[in-house]
């Protein structure tokens, strides 16, 4: 069995997109914070998977979780929330983010 890396960077993320859009694939993407990973977003994360041949999830860079969350987030550092999605049967790859939103990682990847 192969093992690919998985937490890759957002640049690495669109060149795998583009070469599987080449090949007919459906590419998937959501986002999030995953700070203290829940059943909900194991959930969430395989319905995405489902409707997809390949899912890329981003994740808020702790700097964009304290924008958005306030200063006493997130608990877990972006590195380990990260490689806990990554670790997740549905996911094929993770990259970390820093926007607020996800308006550059659409245009980049291209889902």
């Amino acid at each position: 069995q192969v093992t690919r890396p998985t937490v890759i960077t957002r640049d690495a993320c669109a060149e795998i997109t583009r070469r599987a859009r080449q090949e007919g694939k459906q590419v998937g993407y959501t986002s999030g914070v995953f700070d203290l990973l829940h059943a909900g977003h194991v959930d969430y994360l395989n319905r995405a998977r489902a409707a997809c041949d390949l899912l890329v999830v981003g994740v808020n860079s702790d700097t964009s979780v304290q924008k958005l969350k306030g200063p006493l987030r997130p608990i877990v550092p972006e590195q380990q929330r990260a490689e806990v999605v990554a670790g997740l049967r549905a996911v094929d790859y993770v990259f970390v983010f820093d926007e607020a939103n996800n308006n550059v990682n659409i245009e980049t990847l291209k889902p």
